[in-house]
């Protein structure tokens, strides 16, 4: 724990470089008191509406929570959203320099209508093709220009568009020359533009569709797949290390939910971490605190299962908080005490 206390206080000194999917996460609050007479549906009486960086842009926003530089790489649309999110992102000190403006797309939004402490729908504004080649090239710049700035480079993929095999095959070619971390929050559709990251962090559906998608189960007999469910641990165990060997990567860290997470080595050290949430109000964003947290141990200096840790504890305490939440250097130390 000693351990985790000292890189957790060297966070303010780690830089480090998000690219990928932004959105705007808005909220409307309200109560319920009646059914509409137009459809079998409750009207939400609206008395407060807020605004949370979403995407990528959640996990700049726990980075800088946390303490440390941070600076977004990514798209908006040219629309009152984009204004929200920048305004939004200046507010957490991130830096919105890497944000580039593309007039043909939606500035991404998920807007989620709560009920007292109940969701009651979601409702989505958004773009899924890929970025125009010249924005493709301005992002690569970009990159290329300021990599030397950042110990590390963290690729938030949620399939929006901005992630695609010929910007990552870029970016970690910089990424591996310059002898930078880079991590990933996995698409699960994209698994094979991944190989030579350094590591990534899928939850279980995302490691069993990279088993289905990529064919590892036409590279080894020796565990199970029951309706593209990995359905034990060693199950879990085995379809890990062969995505390991197929990217080249360094670590894996899958998610598990309630049941924590396990973290695995190139080396075959595998180590399961149980979930240290004490109450569970809202995932939202989980796996965007985890991949942060992550990475910034590993940026300032932490092993794999230090880092992995740090990243549990810090999952722990977002998920007990209500919609896309974030949790500070103090909140992580206070838990990690008790």
């Amino acid at each position: 724990m000693k351990n985790l206390k000292g890189i957790i206080n060297k966070f303010h000194k780690a830089g480090i470089l998000v690219i990928g999917d932004l959105i705007l996460d808005e909220y409307i609050w309200g109560s319920v008191d009646r059914i509409s007479p137009e459809a079998p549906v409750p009207v939400i009486w609206a008395n407060k509406r807020t605004y949370v960086p979403g995407g990528a842009a959640n996990v700049a926003n726990n980075i800088s929570a946390l303490g440390a530089d941070v600076c977004l790489l990514g798209v908006v649309g040219k629309d009152i959203n984009a204004r929200i999110l920048l305004a939004e992102l200046k507010k957490r000190k991130i830096s919105t320099r890497g944000i580039f403006e593309e007039p043909t797309r939606h500035t991404t939004v998920k807007t989620r209508i709560i009920a007292g402490h109940q969701q009651v729908v979601r409702v989505d504004w958004e773009h899924t093709h890929s970025i125009p080649k010249n924005l493709n090239t301005r992002i690569i710049n970009f990159v290329r220009e300021n990599i030397k700035d950042f110990d590390a480079l963290i690729i938030e993929d949620y399939g929006k568009g901005v992630i695609n095999p010929n910007l990552l095959k870029e970016v970690i070619e910089l990424a591996r020359k310059n002898n930078k971390i880079i991590t990933v929050d996995p698409k699960e559709e994209h698994f094979q533009y991944y190989r030579g990251v350094t590591s990534i962090t899928p939850n279980r559906k995302e490691l069993e569709n990279a088993v289905r998608d990529l064919k590892i189960r036409d590279t080894t007999n020796s565990f199970h797949v029951n309706n593209d469910r990995l359905v034990t641990n060693r199950d879990i165990d085995i379809a890990a290390r062969e995505i390991i060997r197929y990217l080249g990567l360094q670590s894996l860290l899958v998610t598990l939910g309630e049941n924590g997470m396990r973290l695995y080595e190139k080396t075959g050290y595998i180590k399961h971490i149980p979930t240290v949430a004490q109450e569970v109000f809202d995932v939202s964003g989980a796996g965007d605190t985890v991949i942060s947290t992550f990475t910034l141990g590993l940026a300032c200096g932490g092993k794999n299962i230090e880092a992995a840790h740090i990243s549990n504890f810090a999952a722990g305490i977002v998920v007990s908080k209500l919609g896309t939440a974030v949790t500070t250097r103090k909140e992580l130390l206070d838990r990690i005490k008790n």
